[in-house]
């Protein structure tokens, strides 16, 4: 590797390989020699005199973010998978889960253990949290500082590759959460080098990173560079891009279009599918139009307002920002409409939000979930909804997330309906930083409503403390065990779901156009000012998803142009031989699926 590093207001650079320092010529802000330097060498560059620090583009941190880089030569891996396709991310079956803790040993490593069960799941996608280095051992991984490097104590670099290749060899595809929006407290250096960030801007951590300013145009390459690394030396197949409303950049060309370009043109010389996954907060479809239509041009976006529909009204929740969410007339919305919050008042925000999806947009184009590691991890306790709900309705939510028109994601556990929760938990070494995210961690909750939740005042855990992190870690045992048979029948049911999505054509489609969803009764304060009466049958073409909640045995009406039959059940049910049909749900907490 040739020794290269920005630095455009720097007055000299030196690289530092151990006790020898070697001053680097400059050319257009770019400082470098023509040393050669070989796969395992430490180096680290010295700004003006500073201490060494870490390279900005460094592949490899042995010895954690203040430490120095280390050569890495991704060509010398040997893959096995020139065979593979690859796999678009719109329409399949996403997997998301954390390193450290979907394992006991926390490493891609052990993790390459257990993808055989994601197979026999029915997963297509796996989605792995941030894995930049970040300070200290255990994190979320969203407060990395190398955005082109691997968390040592997951593996390192090489592991991730191995990874990859080893899902790619069961047929599964590798999905990458990315930050871009912002680096971590600890270890970031990139200040010292050149204007990585800008004052004009400002985000939920600080400065924006500079992507319209004096610089930009390096700073830009910094972060598309990074991004084409992973599909092109790791195979990776899809990122997710964190918090994109954070990527402020008012130039002629938004950073996401320029990104979208890049990466359909490498798509195009690898000749595999490449996707880009939105996390957006600003439910505005600008996110999926393409880039020749004045859009972002992503392959597709998460969408919050699906979760909390499904949630709110399965859980009856309405703290927080679910206030506008819980009723059968938000989720008829959602699920033909995708947002909520589309141009009319968002309560939790206090204004108006969103713009509407247009007409013929592909439903495949947002991501859904019933739980992901923000909706779980950033409740005050890391309850999953498995510690509310009996497994009757945690069948709901899967059946209303797998079977609807969109992307279905899922949360390492919720298969099996675990117990365990995730928390949040950090491992920051500096005194100082770990008070700072012990309190700010508390006053987050102020406006979150979680005292009513948990009926009363309660004590947010202390995420520097071992005890969120260790028991964070998947209990698999749960699988096992004979006193709760429900994990294994709920890990079967969302087999079967998955299942019937691949093999029935109407519910794997993403027609918006043909979903619908009819329900009984009406909400309070409805047209007919009378309650919910917990039964509803969402429509996917001829297919019919019949749901029943009311917490007794109910006659549905279903109403179909011909003949289905039942392919799908959570628990018993008959079909009357009506004219148009009635399905008779005994169980008090039901899904069947008809095609």
């Amino acid at each position: 590797m040739r020794a290269r590093v920005w630095a455009p207001s720097a007055e000299r650079v030196d690289l530092v390989v151990g006790s020898s320092r070697t001053s680097l010529s400059a050319e257009d802000g770019w400082w470098s020699d023509d040393r050669d330097l070989p796969h395992g060498t430490d180096y680290a560059f010295s700004v003006d005199g500073s201490d060494p620090r870490p390279d900005p583009r460094s592949a490899w941190q042995p010895s954690g973010v203040h430490g120095p880089s280390r050569v890495f030569d991704a060509s010398a891996f040997r893959w096995s998978d020139d065979g593979w396709a690859g796999v678009d991310a719109r329409g399949h079956v996403t997997y998301e889960l954390h390193v450290g803790t979907f394992t006991a040993e926390g490493t891609l490593t052990s993790a390459v253990d257990h993808l055989d069960e994601l197979v026999s799941l029915g997963v297509d996608l796996v989605e792995l949290l941030p894995v930049a280095p970040f300070s200290g051992v255990h994190g979320w991984g969203y407060d990395g500082v190398g955005t082109f490097a691997v968390h040592e104590p997951y593996g390192g670099p090489a592991a991730l590759q191995a990874f990859v290749d080893a899902a790619h060899a069961r047929g599964l595809g590798v999905c990458l959460d990315v930050v871009h929006n912002h680096m971590g407290p600890s270890g970031n250096y990139l200040g010292e080098f050149g204007p990585y960030f800008t004052d004009a801007h400002q985000t939920p951590w600080g400065s924006a990173i500079n992507l319209d300013g004096p610089g930009s145009d390096e700073v830009r390459r910094w972060v598309c560079d990074s991004a084409l690394r992973w599909f092109r030396d790791f195979h990776v197949d899809a990122l997710r891009l964190d918090a994109v409303h954070a990527l402020i950049d008012f130039s002629d060309r938004h950073l996401l279009s320029q990104l979208a370009d890049e990466v359909a043109a490498l798509s195009a010389d690898l000749g595999r599918p490449l996707s880009l996954i939105a996390e957006s907060d600003l439910n505005d479809p600008v996110s999926v139009t393409p880039t020749a239509e004045g859009g972002w041009g992503m392959t597709a976006q998460w969408d919050d307002d699906v979760h909390h529909a499904i949630h709110a009204l399965v859980t009856g929740e309405r703290h927080g920002y679910y206030g506008d969410f819980g009723t059968p007339e938000v989720l008829h919305k959602v699920m033909t409409s995708v947002f909520l919050h589309d141009g009319g008042l968002s309560t939790f925000r206090g204004r108006d939000w969103g713009r509407p999806v247009p007409p013929g947009t592909d439903g495949h184009r947002f991501v859904v979930a019933a739980s992901t590691h923000d909706q779980v991890g950033n409740r005050a306790l890391g309850d999953r909804p498995s510690a509310r709900l009996d497994p009757g309705r945690l069948a709901v939510e899967a059946a209303l997330v797998l079977l609807s028109p969109f992307s279905p994601m899922l949360f390492m556990g919720e298969e099996w309906g675990t117990r365990t929760p995730w928390q949040f938990f950090t491992d920051h070494p500096e005194p100082e930083l770990a008070a700072a995210v012990r309190d700010g961690r508390r006053r987050e909750f102020g406006g979150h409503g979680w005292d009513v939740l948990y009926g009363g005042d309660i004590e947010v855990p202390d995420p520097q403390a071992p005890s969120p992190f260790r028991g964070s870690i998947l209990t698999r045992d749960e699988l096992d065990d004979p006193a709760h048979p429900e994990h294994r029948r709920l890990l079967d049911w969302y087999r079967t779901l998955i299942s019937v999505r691949r093999t029935v054509p109407d519910i794997a489609a993403g027609d918006l156009a043909a979903t619908d969803l009819v329900w009984g009764g009406a909400t309070e304060g409805g047209p007919q000012d009378v309650p919910w009466d917990g039964w509803m049958v969402l429509h996917r073409g001829s297919a019919r998803v019949v749901i029943n909640l009311s917490g007794e045995e109910v006659a549905i009406p279903v109403h179909t142009d011909g003949p289905v039959d039942v392919v799908a059940a959570w628990d018993p049910a008959t079909v009357e031989p009506t004219p148009g049909g009635a399905l008779v749900l005994a169980c008090p907490r039901s899904v069947v699926v008809l095609a």
